[in-house]
């Protein structure tokens, strides 16, 4: 790696750092914001989970076009913004007719663990794009892992600050953290990988990885929302107490991700995955079953961090196998799938969450995850190359 291309990875990590902590803020804020402030239920946080996730898609994809064809800097700057309006559209006004937009803008979706992504996720396809342009398919993974470990850290830590500020102060908090972490963006030089909207060489292996993230998206929507409100709801935890959870639920999602290079390295890509969200998986299936506070509190911990501890090597095997300047793109369609799919779990979630059978999208989640993993290996198990990828071009500044 050059020296400078160290500085812009700082630089980038600095970014994520401020609008991490921002994001675990309002990821435990957010909940009680609408259950206890509010007091609306599990339906209505719901529906502006389901907005959220579907706006978020929509600008994932535009800002994913946008990153090909326009630039990379340009594009990343301007999506960061949207973190920090949607906080202070929160914090000055106390009406659910604003914070739905809010939500929207700031991708309040809840539709990951605090290591795997969720609040402000329509940022996340630019600064893949943006790293990718710093780093050699050698040692993408690495990279990939410690910035969404350092990500899943500093959100863990902003979950805990939560505890020290009452739910309106919270989003002013956020809005300041937030916006440095758009200042810093500015002398940021990323690489231009500009491509053609007419081209799209790795359709193929788009679709893939679409599919299978369509697949992830409906059962992380089905569950990932819900978990602080099953606490809040079944339990009746104080915010206080349901933060020390996600912060250590948090931090321990974040320290997995540091295992996947050691885990592509031995299992590989599809095994990876195959192996930690299956286990996953299990855990989310007894979760309702097992109404016993200290177990609930495991498996809240545990499950969301098996579910990203691989999430860096399929992040670092999309880009590897589509072409440079069609990689913003392929990570927006992808997350565009994703949430599109997740915003139909968490409808379904939210009306079940006001019913007994509560524990239902849980078992869906289950079925689901099998169903991907059989597609992981179908489409990926027997294959090594990356037929689709073309010529790489080289990078240029902006």
């Amino acid at each position: 790696m050059m020296s400078s291309s160290n500085r812009e990875i700082t630089i980038l990590s600095a970014s994520r750092v401020a609008r991490s902590i921002a994001a675990g803020m309002i990821s435990v804020a957010f909940p009680y914001y609408i259950l206890t402030t509010l007091k609306y239920g599990a339906f209505v946080i719901g529906m502006i989970y389901v907005s959220a996730t579907i706006a978020t898609a929509v600008l994932g994809l535009l800002f994913g076009m946008l990153t090909d064809l326009w630039g990379r800097k340009g594009s990343l700057v301007i999506a960061s913004l949207l973190l920090p309006v949607s906080s202070l559209m929160v914090y000055l006004s106390g009406s659910l007719w604003v914070v739905f937009p809010a939500a929207m803008l700031g991708g309040y979706s809840a539709t990951g663990s605090l290591a795997g992504g969720g609040v402000g996720g329509v940022v996340a396809p630019i600064q893949n794009a943006v790293l990718t342009g710093f780093t050699s398919e050698k040692d993408r993974t690495k990279y990939f892992s410690f910035l969404t470990f350092l990500s899943g850290v500093t959100a863990a830590v902003g979950s805990l600050l939560s505890r020290l500020l009452d739910i309106r102060e919270i989003f002013a908090a956020a809005t300041v953290i937030s916006a440095l972490g758009v200042l810093v963006l500015v002398v940021l030089r990323a690489p231009a990988h500009k491509g053609k909207i007419n081209r799209l060489n790795a359709r193929l292996t788009i679709g893939k990885f679409t599919l299978t993230g369509m697949l992830n998206g409906f059962s992380q929507g089905l569950v990932v929302p819900f978990l602080i409100p099953f606490f809040v709801l079944v339990y009746h935890l104080p915010k206080s107490e349901m933060a020390v959870y996600a912060f250590v639920g948090g931090l321990l999602g974040s320290v997995s991700l540091l295992a996947a290079p050691y885990l592509e390295k031995r299992l590989g890509f599809v095994k990876s995955i195959i192996w930690t969200r299956g286990i996953g998986a299990l855990l989310f299936i007894v979760f309702p079953i097992l109404r016993l506070l200290p177990i609930s509190i495991l498996i809240y911990v545990i499950a969301p961090s098996l579910r990203v501890m691989a999430l860096p090597i399929q992040q670092s095997e999309m880009t590897k196998r589509v072409d440079d300047d069609e990689i913003g793109r392929a990570l927006g369609i992808n997350q565009v799938a994703r949430l599109a799919s997740s915003s139909t779990g968490t409808g379904l979630s939210g009306f079940l969450m006001d019913t007994p059978a509560f524990g239902v999208p849980f078992w869906i989640y289950g079925l689901t995850m099998v169903i991907n993993l059989y597609l992981y290996l179908r489409f990926f198990g027997s294959r090594s190359a990356r037929p689709d990828r073309g010529p790489t071009k080289s990078a240029k500044s902006e």
